[in-house]
Protein backbone atom coordinates (compact mmCIF):
# COMPACT_ATOMS: atom_id res chain seq x y z
CA UNK A 1 0.00 0.00 0.00
CA UNK A 2 2.94 2.27 1.02
CA UNK A 3 4.33 1.57 -2.43
CA UNK A 4 1.29 2.66 -4.85
CA UNK A 5 1.41 5.91 -2.29
CA UNK A 6 4.90 6.96 -3.61
CA UNK A 7 4.36 5.71 -6.63
CA UNK A 8 1.37 8.15 -6.78
CA UNK A 9 3.45 10.98 -5.06
CA UNK A 10 6.11 10.57 -7.53
CA UNK A 11 3.68 11.01 -10.29
CA UNK A 12 2.03 14.05 -8.62
CA UNK A 13 5.57 15.36 -8.22
CA UNK A 14 6.39 14.49 -12.46
CA UNK A 15 2.73 16.30 -13.35
CA UNK A 16 3.58 19.31 -11.68
CA UNK A 17 6.78 19.61 -12.82
CA UNK A 18 5.60 18.84 -16.58
CA UNK A 19 2.18 20.17 -17.01
CA UNK A 20 3.44 23.76 -16.32
CA UNK A 21 5.98 23.67 -18.59
CA UNK A 22 3.80 22.41 -21.07
CA UNK A 23 1.27 24.96 -21.04
CA UNK A 24 4.30 27.16 -20.74
CA UNK A 25 5.52 25.60 -23.86
CA UNK A 26 2.62 26.28 -25.59
CA UNK A 27 1.57 29.81 -24.31
CA UNK A 28 5.57 30.63 -25.80
CA UNK A 29 4.09 29.09 -28.92
CA UNK A 30 1.46 30.67 -29.39
CA UNK A 31 2.72 33.87 -28.60
CA UNK A 32 5.22 33.82 -30.82
CA UNK A 33 3.31 33.19 -33.59
CA UNK A 34 1.24 35.90 -33.01
CA UNK A 35 3.37 38.66 -32.64
CA UNK A 36 5.06 36.90 -35.97
CA UNK A 37 1.94 37.03 -38.08
CA UNK A 38 1.21 40.56 -36.80
CA UNK A 39 4.67 41.47 -37.97
CA UNK A 40 4.03 39.43 -41.25
CA UNK A 41 0.62 41.45 -42.08
CA UNK A 42 3.12 44.89 -41.92
CA UNK A 43 6.11 43.80 -43.59
CA UNK A 44 4.56 41.54 -46.14
CA UNK A 45 1.05 42.72 -46.54
CA UNK A 46 1.38 46.28 -46.19
CA UNK A 47 -1.35 46.88 -43.53
CA UNK A 48 0.20 49.66 -41.75
CA UNK A 49 -0.44 49.50 -37.53
CA UNK A 50 -2.11 52.34 -35.59
CA UNK A 51 -0.45 53.34 -32.83
CA UNK A 52 -2.96 51.64 -31.15
CA UNK A 53 -2.56 48.45 -32.41
CA UNK A 54 1.42 49.02 -31.81
CA UNK A 55 0.31 48.94 -28.03
CA UNK A 56 -1.30 45.56 -28.37
CA UNK A 57 2.24 44.24 -29.21
CA UNK A 58 3.94 45.54 -26.38
CA UNK A 59 2.20 42.97 -23.98
CA UNK A 60 4.37 40.41 -26.66
CA UNK A 61 7.51 42.08 -26.11
CA UNK A 62 6.85 41.67 -22.46
CA UNK A 63 5.08 38.62 -22.01
CA UNK A 64 6.52 35.90 -24.21
CA UNK A 65 10.27 37.03 -22.51
CA UNK A 66 8.56 36.47 -19.10
CA UNK A 67 7.89 32.85 -20.23
CA UNK A 68 11.13 31.97 -21.98
CA UNK A 69 12.74 33.10 -18.70
CA UNK A 70 10.51 30.53 -17.05
CA UNK A 71 11.15 27.80 -19.11
CA UNK A 72 15.07 28.00 -19.13
CA UNK A 73 14.54 28.09 -15.59
CA UNK A 74 12.89 25.40 -14.99
CA UNK A 75 14.74 23.34 -17.54
CA UNK A 76 17.74 24.22 -15.79
CA UNK A 77 16.65 22.61 -12.16
CA UNK A 78 14.55 25.61 -10.70
CA UNK A 79 11.66 25.13 -8.64
CA UNK A 80 8.40 24.93 -9.82
CA UNK A 81 7.33 27.95 -8.38
CA UNK A 82 9.48 29.79 -10.27
CA UNK A 83 8.02 28.76 -13.70
CA UNK A 84 4.50 29.48 -11.89
CA UNK A 85 5.44 33.01 -10.80
CA UNK A 86 6.66 33.74 -14.39
CA UNK A 87 3.55 32.15 -16.03
CA UNK A 88 1.01 34.37 -13.70
CA UNK A 89 3.11 37.57 -14.35
CA UNK A 90 2.78 36.60 -17.97
CA UNK A 91 -1.17 36.09 -17.43
CA UNK A 92 -1.01 39.76 -16.21
CA UNK A 93 0.55 41.51 -19.05
CA UNK A 94 -1.52 39.22 -21.76
CA UNK A 95 -4.61 40.26 -19.87
CA UNK A 96 -3.60 43.98 -20.25
CA UNK A 97 -3.26 42.63 -24.41
CA UNK A 98 -6.64 41.29 -23.66
CA UNK A 99 -8.32 44.82 -22.50
CA UNK A 100 -6.64 46.52 -25.27
CA UNK A 101 -7.86 44.46 -27.73
CA UNK A 102 -11.06 44.03 -26.68
CA UNK A 103 -11.24 48.15 -26.30
CA UNK A 104 -10.22 48.51 -30.43
CA UNK A 105 -12.23 46.52 -31.08
CA UNK A 106 -15.07 47.85 -29.42
CA UNK A 107 -14.15 51.41 -31.13
CA UNK A 108 -14.32 49.97 -34.62
CA UNK A 109 -17.55 48.24 -33.86
CA UNK A 110 -18.65 51.72 -32.59
CA UNK A 111 -20.15 50.06 -29.65
CA UNK A 112 -17.97 52.75 -27.47
CA UNK A 113 -15.78 55.98 -28.54
CA UNK A 114 -11.91 55.25 -29.56
CA UNK A 115 -9.60 57.42 -28.89
CA UNK A 116 -9.21 60.89 -30.18
CA UNK A 117 -5.59 60.98 -31.19
CA UNK A 118 -4.63 57.78 -32.29
CA UNK A 119 -2.64 57.14 -35.71
CA UNK A 120 -0.11 55.57 -37.06
CA UNK A 121 1.54 54.30 -40.23
CA UNK A 122 4.38 56.85 -40.80
CA UNK A 123 7.44 55.40 -42.04
CA UNK A 124 10.61 56.87 -41.25
CA UNK A 125 12.35 58.53 -44.50
CA UNK A 126 15.79 58.19 -45.13
CA UNK A 127 16.21 61.02 -46.84
CA UNK A 128 15.58 64.58 -46.40
CA UNK A 129 14.79 65.31 -50.23
CA UNK A 130 12.18 62.72 -49.87
CA UNK A 131 10.57 64.00 -46.79
CA UNK A 132 7.83 66.59 -48.48
CA UNK A 133 6.71 63.54 -50.90
CA UNK A 134 6.16 61.19 -47.76
CA UNK A 135 4.24 63.49 -45.79
CA UNK A 136 1.90 64.20 -48.88
CA UNK A 137 1.26 60.15 -49.56
CA UNK A 138 1.34 59.70 -45.53
CA UNK A 139 -2.19 57.92 -44.41
CA UNK A 140 -2.87 58.11 -41.04
CA UNK A 141 -4.46 55.18 -39.49
CA UNK A 142 -7.23 55.32 -37.68
CA UNK A 143 -7.83 53.25 -34.46
CA UNK A 144 -11.45 53.03 -34.81
CA UNK A 145 -11.64 51.61 -38.32
CA UNK A 146 -10.60 48.31 -39.43
CA UNK A 147 -8.35 47.59 -42.35
CA UNK A 148 -9.11 43.84 -42.41
CA UNK A 149 -11.55 41.88 -41.06
CA UNK A 150 -11.89 37.93 -41.16
CA UNK A 151 -14.93 36.17 -39.85
CA UNK A 152 -16.14 39.30 -38.91
CA UNK A 153 -13.06 39.98 -36.62
CA UNK A 154 -10.55 42.65 -37.06
CA UNK A 155 -6.90 42.30 -36.23
CA UNK A 156 -7.91 43.78 -32.86
CA UNK A 157 -10.61 41.02 -32.43
CA UNK A 158 -7.94 38.44 -32.98
CA UNK A 159 -5.07 39.73 -30.55
CA UNK A 160 -8.01 39.74 -27.83
CA UNK A 161 -8.81 36.02 -28.95
CA UNK A 162 -4.88 35.25 -28.75
CA UNK A 163 -4.56 37.10 -25.77
CA UNK A 164 -7.42 35.62 -24.14
CA UNK A 165 -6.08 31.97 -25.27
CA UNK A 166 -2.35 33.20 -23.68
CA UNK A 167 -3.91 34.06 -20.77
CA UNK A 168 -6.02 30.92 -19.88
CA UNK A 169 -3.03 28.87 -20.81
CA UNK A 170 -0.27 30.44 -18.82
CA UNK A 171 -3.19 30.33 -15.88
CA UNK A 172 -3.67 27.02 -16.66
CA UNK A 173 -0.29 26.22 -16.50
CA UNK A 174 0.48 28.40 -13.25
CA UNK A 175 -2.74 26.09 -11.40
CA UNK A 176 -1.49 22.76 -12.74
CA UNK A 177 -0.39 20.19 -10.53
CA UNK A 178 -1.06 22.22 -7.42
CA UNK A 179 -4.70 20.89 -7.01
CA UNK A 180 -3.38 17.60 -7.23
CA UNK A 181 -0.43 17.87 -4.96
CA UNK A 182 -2.88 18.95 -2.38
CA UNK A 183 -5.35 16.32 -2.62
CA UNK A 184 -2.22 13.41 -2.52
CA UNK A 185 -1.38 14.90 0.84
Amino acid sequence: MSTSLAADGAAVARSSRTLPALAGALALALGVVTIATAWGFQLIGGYAPCALCLEQRVPYYVGLPLIAAGLIAHRLGAHATVLRVALVLAAGVFAYGLALGVYQSGAEWAFWPGPTDCGGGVATTTSAGNLLAQIQSTKLVSCTEASWRMFGLSFAGWNAVASLALVVLTLAGAAAGLRRRGAAR
